[in-house]
């Protein structure tokens, strides 16, 4: 499936399934353009679906936590990225023209 259709097709569901709950489409459109994959989305739908929020300030404290979830697995990579480059230097050195 192409991404953009994937994405469109996530954000919908999210976007219904908040009001569905009772809460303005706007508010499914602002959290869905904050959580931006449909994985996150996928995540969203799941606690609302299974907590039933009753305001509008449990769904975006979720999202929070979810967005804050992604950025520390991100700075995990790159660090684990970063230090994978690193050990190699230490093992094999600097080659000409790397700097």
């Amino acid at each position: 499936m192409d991404s953009r259709m994937e994405w469109a097709r996530s954000r919908d569901k999210l976007i219904l399934a908040i009001k569905d709950l009772g809460f303005p489409e706007e508010l499914g459109e602002q959290i869905a353009r904050q959580l931006g994959s449909p994985k996150a989305m996928d995540r969203m739908m799941s606690y609302l679906y299974n907590v039933k929020p009753v305001s509008a300030e449990l769904i975006v404290d979720e999202m929070l936590a979810i967005c804050s979830d992604i950025d520390r697995w991100r700075e995990k990579k790159a660090s684990e990225e970063a230090n994978a480059k690193y050990n190699e230097i230490l093992n094999h050195g600097l080659s000409d023209g790397e700097i």
